[in-house]
């Protein structure tokens, strides 16, 4: 896991290190600018009361001299002839001469005291004043986040322990004994870390029985459902080749074997859709225009005696590879939609290279019912008098999603509908 608990944690700690860091640098530094402009000010003025208060009862009182200042006085009455020019001509006060030097011109009743500091020396002294601090304080501030990075990350490893349990399961056969409570390791403890991984393990014991009883019901509904429609079948043809059978009853077993090739058909599209979807149906090259037609022969018995018309346009004769089954279901689906739903009129069924389309010109939806046309168990037929389970539709568009064949509609109300299915790149 590039992206994991732990190392986000230890990003976090990074982050409030330099964060924290570059604070302490920041008000250090500003300290020191405050500290740099007003101590000498104030040192020089408490320098200054000292000497003069000292020169009151001492008239031989040296002038201050250090590593740091150079001093000279000048007794009233006396000239500047031993003061340096720079500093002889300034007014009583403070001054900043340059980069490198800060002047305090003090002026009383004894005479005129001539303060000179060497702003480099006096950096030097603040500045190792100002780090001995800012060490300290950094040096706690890394201290302090080691300390609370080791508790945390040990805080989190039963969770990241159990994400990478987690990563490495495969959907269809979850490994979750390594979550059972015998299992886990010493560090999980018995916290929420222990809670979470014993649900992981029993939702990872109901998606196992939940995999077993979907392969269980595709093998069983594929072969149980098959069985009595092989039967039904096989009846038929042993019928069908009796030549003295009526034109009548030919027909009614006709229609017999097409039934059990449409519940074929729903039966296998019900099970490629039960299946898993990296699990590959069969599938085969098959003419399109081979389905629509075939469909066009049960829709033309639906629709009986309706005074409608039931006409195929063909544009092209694209060839795809796919379960055929399934758009027999597909296109089935729309048509009997469209028959349910025209009483007079046109059904038209046009086939191009990419895509093939069912309008009819019927009764058509509202942009309310159009919305809901996909939904599981609706239906325009619910707020009329048509019949049908609702369900058709829904059917549609999950295998249409399945395998990329993108289902639209278009209607208005009394003007019918348009359902397109798009195969894409089809050949």
């Amino acid at each position: 896991m590039p992206q994991g608990l732990p190392r986000k944690v230890r990003i976090a700690f990074l982050l409030q290190v330099v964060t924290v860091s570059l604070a302490v640098l920041a008000c250090g530094w500003l300290i020191s600018v405050v500290i740099k402009h007003g101590y000498v000010q104030n040192a020089s003025e408490a320098e200054a009361d000292d000497f003069f208060a000292m020169r009151a009862s001492d008239a031989v009182f040296p002038v201050p001299q250090s590593y740091y200042i150079d001093g000279w006085f000048v007794p009233a009455g006396v000239g500047t002839e031993g003061v340096p020019d720079r500093l002889s001509a300034l007014p009583p006060g403070y001054h900043e001469l340059s980069e490198t030097e800060l002047v305090r011109v003090d002026q009383r009743e004894l005479g005129t005291l001539y303060l000179a500091y060497d702003r480099d020396r006096v950096d030097t002294l603040l500045y190792s004043f100002a780090v001995l601090p800012i060490a300290v304080a950094l040096l706690a501030v890394f201290a302090v986040s080691g300390l609370t990075y080791r508790v945390s990350r040990r805080l989190v490893a039963p969770v990241s322990w159990l994400a990478r349990e987690v990563a490495r399961w495969d959907p269809r056969q979850p490994d979750v004994g390594a979550l059972s409570p015998e299992n886990l390791p010493p560090d999980i403890g018995s916290g929420e870390a222990q809670q979470l991984a014993r649900a992981l393990h029993v939702l990872g014991r109901r998606v196992e029985a939940l995999v077993a009883r979907e392969r269980n019901f595709t093998r069983d509904a594929s072969h149980e459902l098959r069985t009595p429609l092989t039967v039904i079948r096989m009846g038929s043809d042993l019928l069908l080749a009796d030549e003295t059978q009526p034109p009548r009853s030919r027909r009614s077993l006709e229609r017999i074997q097409r039934a059990g090739r449409d519940m074929e058909a729903v039966i296998d599209a019900f099970l490629i859709l039960a299946r898993e979807a990296d699990v590959e149906p069969l599938s085969a090259d098959f003419a399109v225009a081979d389905v629509v037609e075939e469909q066009v022969v049960r829709a033309r018995q639906m629709l009986g005696r309706k005074p409608v018309e039931l006409r195929v346009v063909a544009e092209a004769a694209p060839t795809l590879h796919a379960p055929p089954q399934v758009l027999h279901v597909m296109l089935g689906n729309l048509l009997d939609n469209a028959c349910a739903h025209t009483d007079a009129g046109v059904i038209e069924v046009r086939l191009e290279r990419d895509r093939v389309s069912v309008r009819d010109t019927g009764e058509g939806m509202s942009e309310e019912q159009l919305q809901r046309s996909f939904d599981p168990f609706y239906g325009a037929a619910a707020e009329t008098d048509r019949t049908g389970s609702g369900i058709g539709l829904s059917i549609v568009q999950r295998l249409g999603d399945r395998f990329d064949w993108p289902v639209s509609l278009q209607s208005r109300p009394g003007h019918g509908t348009t359902a397109t299915i798009e195969f894409g790149a089809a050949s």
